[in-house]
């Protein structure tokens, strides 16, 4: 799948692209690339040799899984949009996607989800057990926080406070931790949309709300920023659980890299089963172009570049195919 967005320029404007809409001439497949590069080499440095070599092996092979590396990528452009330097937001991002594995290895255990397979390998409870997965979610849990407190030079430690703050909500019971027993509670059982989104705003959105609200604060934002990024990231996450749930319906486990139908398996309620199809898709369209829309005032003039990579990431949530 290509990465390209599309973009337009309003000609009555002397050629100044719309608001809402990345500026003519934005890579955003070069941009996704490179920071996706740099994201992997710091995840990879982010293990080094420790004991026990057991755990440390764990903890690799999820980290290292590949993947689209989206919630670390929000948090540099968040940090560059707010005018900051992303390489300082580098150990938070790492962090973020600690987190997000965390959250992955758990998922997949037999009391949870119970998936074999994940990012197109065996899940980490198939390869090193049950004891040992939980283990080494737990310590990417805590190596988060650490990336955060003590990884992080430059940064102005009340700025890194609220990092860390935003971490500990978007990651706990106020979050994912909470949307994941709430949405295991509701299994086989009928489920209303306003409780749907309530699953989808913690379990999935909590992080990405962190992701963006992270990087801009790293960056010393103003408050009327953080609001439009806070309206944006619950844009952009229910419009990713929406794509989700259609691609376990539509797209085959070779395609996602992880077993499709499960949604299916274990009854759970999904926006397709809401909705329908063509509805689902239609709402995740419409909540992506409110996400960006917010973002108006940061996305015209000399500012127009810093906001692109934002704009086009929400693009890329709904026309993406895994």
């Amino acid at each position: 799948m290509t990465a390209a967005v599309t973009t337009s320029t309003d000609s009555a404007s002397g050629g100044v692209p719309p608001t809402g809409v990345p500026p003519a001439g934005f890579d955003f497949s070069a941009y996704l690339e490179a920071a996706r590069l740099k994201v992997e080499l710091a995840l990879d440095g982010s293990l080094g040799p420790e004991r026990p070599e057991s755990l440390r092996e764990a903890m690799r092979y999820s980290l290292l899984a590949g993947g689209k590396r989206l919630r670390p990528i929000l948090c540099l452009a968040a940090c560059e949009l707010a005018g900051g330097d992303s390489a300082l937001a580098m150990p938070t991002a790492v962090a973020l996607e600690m987190i997000h594995t965390m959250s992955l290895i758990h998922d997949d255990l037999p009391a949870m989800d119970n998936d074999d397979l994940r990012r197109g390998r065996p899940t980490n409870h198939k390869v090193y057990g049950e004891a040992n997965a939980i283990l080494a979610g737990d310590a990417l849990l805590t190596r988060a926080f650490e990336m955060v407190a003590l990884r992080s030079p430059d940064v102005p430690a009340e700025r890194l406070l609220k990092v860390v703050g935003e971490l500990s909500l978007a990651s706990g019971a106020p979050g994912l931790v909470g949307g994941q027993v709430v949405d295991l509670e509701c299994e086989g059982k009928d489920v209303d949309l306003d409780t749907l989104e309530y699953i989808h705003l913690h379990k999935t959105g909590a992080l990405l709300r962190a992701c963006v609200l992270t990087g801009a604060q790293i960056a010393g934002a103003s408050e009327s920023l953080l609001e439009a990024l806070r309206t944006y990231a619950r844009g952009i996450g229910l419009a990713f659980q929406i794509i989700d749930d259609i691609l376990d319906v539509t797209a085959s486990s070779e395609v996602l890299g992880k077993t499709a139908g499960k949604d299916l398996t274990a009854d759970k309620t999904t926006y397709p089963k809401l909705l329908g199809l063509e509805e689902s898709r239609q709402r995740a369209e419409a909540l992506v172009a409110e996400a960006k829309a917010v973002l108006a005032p940061w996305s015209a003039g000399d500012a127009g570049g810093k906001a692109a990579p934002l704009l086009a990431l929400a693009d890329y949530i709904t026309s993406r195919d895994r």
